[in-house]
């Protein structure tokens, strides 16, 4: 089983590292790109055997206690089959 986790900055914390790719691209002539918000993503392999729900309770924990800061990112975990 296979697990991705997406983290990304609140919308209401500001990201200077996405104003900053935002501006090169619209420097490189990529004018229609109005914004930029970058994160982070994980591809997380799971032990043969695990259940689908103890891997989504785990991966739950492990999202919000060490692959993000809940005080300022958001995140998503998908399971793949």
């Amino acid at each position: 089983m296979t697990a991705r986790v997406y983290v990304s900055m609140k919308p209401t914390v500001l990201d200077p590292q996405g104003k900053t790719i935002c501006s090169a691209l619209n420097g490189m002539g990529h004018r229609q790109i109005a914004a930029v918000r970058q994160g982070k993503y994980f591809e997380i392999g799971i032990a043969e055997g695990a259940s689908r729900e103890t891997a989504a309770q785990m991966l739950e924990e492990v999202a919000r206690d060490v692959l993000s800061n809940p005080v300022i990112e958001d995140y998503r975990v998908e399971i793949l089959d």
